[in-house]
């Protein structure tokens, strides 16, 4: 059967060269690309893949978020977070949004076509920091420091960071103008900031948006 895929990334020229790689295997089909996570989203529910090759820097919907709303509204799907970072917020954060796969930018040429074989066979992979002997460890804790943000709210501070507004942010997530509110509020809170200008300084050094 043909193993069917999609690939989310806002950069061109990556897109392209991860489909060159997977086009060039027999049984693989790519059936879309999205330059963001909002389209990746929409287009998993339109082209129902069996995997989805994700940037976690996406614009519009980061690559935690669109993971579990990709894995929310499309059942079976399998999703393999492609990224230049390995930080263990971020592992934590999509293991906890459903990703199964974690591939480091850096370690594609290398490892691709394995972890699409992997994931098509409904079995995990992971790369840099993370093996596959790591994955209950971090399921297991969860999210155990109280103080750091959830998933969602980076979800939020990313978009505003990218200069949107709260009725976009609401329209991107899908939830209401006041969820978002409540989200960044806490976001300042825990963060211990007052201001926007110092939440969107937080999301530049913690990378959750591109400078």
């Amino acid at each position: 059967m043909m193993t069917r895929i999609l690939i989310a990334d806002d950069h061109d020229v990556v897109r392209s060269g991860v489909r060159t790689i997977l086009e060039g295997h027999d049984g693989w089909s790519v059936v879309g690309e999205a330059r963001d996570g909002k389209d990746a989203i929409a287009q998993a529910q339109a082209t129902r893949p069996d995997i989805v090759i994700l940037d976690y820097g996406l614009p519009l919907v980061n690559g935690v978020e669109a993971t579990r709303q990709i894995r929310t509204r499309v059942p079976g799907v399998e999703v393999l977070i492609f990224t230049m970072h390995d930080t263990d917020s971020l592992v934590r954060d999509v293991l906890e949004a459903g990703a199964r796969g974690f591939l480091l930018k850096s370690d594609a040429k290398q490892f691709l076509v394995s972890a699409v074989e992997s994931l098509a066979a409904h079995r995990p992979f992971f790369t840099g920091k993370v093996s596959e002997a790591l994955l209950e460890t971090y399921l297991s804790r969860g999210a155990a420091n109280e103080s750091a943000l959830s998933s969602r709210e980076k979800a939020v501070v990313q978009l505003i960071a990218e200069g949107r507004t709260n009725k976009q942010i609401a329209n991107i997530l899908s939830i209401s103008t006041k969820t978002v509110e409540t989200h960044r509020a806490l976001a300042l809170r825990k963060l211990n900031l007052d201001t926007t200008a110092a939440l969107i300084r937080y999301a530049i050094r913690n990378k959750l948006v591109e400078c």
